[in-house]
């Protein structure tokens, strides 16, 4: 098996504008993403870091197959995600998993919790009613939840408890990668070191491979083993966290870091 698990290259996308009574002509598509190209390797996290609009949640959003890039290829295991998106959608499920900004927004609310984990078991997994029934206990407890709390609705969880049950929904297609979209960024500063250090758990215990979304650099270097940063769209680079924190090489990092508080000493 490949260590290589998602690759991207040179992937483009682009929006269309509308048009306006004086502006006759077709308009210039946005390009919201322009010529990405970056790598993953298995078992290990992919920090995308950048300002609002930058492009990061779109290129998130394509390689979850919610979104077709304009151009370019983005691959799961050798296999290209738009071709899994409109063959199988339970194949690209089964590969690529998401986890979402708004931890509550995520979950159906009319739905109980396990209710809501077992729908990939059986769906992706194939899972008999009592293989999930079982399932859904030890993945509550992988995210360190009760599992008599699977019988609870999400409007009965804190937003931490929330994001927990996202990340357990998640893990249950067992997929080759998880992508996270901003995770942390609606949780308290405490809430999120706690869900920071689950999903390194988690990676140090399954094997797991991310794709960590982010505006906030202090949370990046808290996950990722490798970061790329993003700007108008473009990755201005791209390097093993470690060299990226001590040593930045474009001006565009420089600036992010500039407005990360660090400690300082007396």
């Amino acid at each position: 098996m490949s260590d290589l698990v998602l690759s991207a290259v040179d992937i483009v996308r682009e929006f269309p504008r509308s048009r306006t009574a004086w502006f006759r002509a077709r308009p210039t598509p946005f390009r919201a993403v322009d010529g990405v190209s970056l790598t993953v390797s298995r078992g290990r996290t992919l920090g995308i870091v950048g300002e609002s609009g930058c492009g990061k949640s779109t290129m998130a959003r394509m390689m979850v197959g919610l979104l077709e890039p304009t151009s370019g290829k983005l691959t799961v295991d050798g296999e290209l995600i738009a071709d899994l998106a409109r063959r199988d959608r339970r194949a690209l499920y089964r590969r690529v998993q998401m986890v979402f900004q708004d931890p509550l927004g995520s979950l159906n609310p009319r739905k109980t919790v396990r209710e809501i984990l077992s729908a990939p078991l059986v769906a992706l997994k194939g899972m008999t009613g009592q293989q999930a029934h079982e399932r859904v206990a030890e993945l509550m407890d992988l995210v360190s939840l009760r599992p008599d709390f699977a019988d609870r609705y999400p409007h009965e969880f804190s937003g931490g408890q929330s994001q927990r049950i996202g990340i357990a929904r998640a893990l249950a297609a067992e997929p080759a990668v998880i992508v996270l979209d901003e995770p942390v960024s609606a949780l308290d500063v405490s809430v999120q070191a706690q869900v920071l250090q689950l999903l390194g758990d988690l990676q140090s215990r399954l094997g797991l491979t991310y794709v960590f979304i982010s505006h906030d650099l202090a949370v990046v270097e808290a996950i990722a083993h490798d970061v790329a940063v993003m700007n108008l769209g473009r990755i201005v680079e791209s390097a093993p966290a470690e060299r990226i924190f001590a040593d930045p090489q474009h001006a565009y990092t420089r600036l992010l870091l500039s407005s990360v508080p660090r400690a300082t000493a007396a």
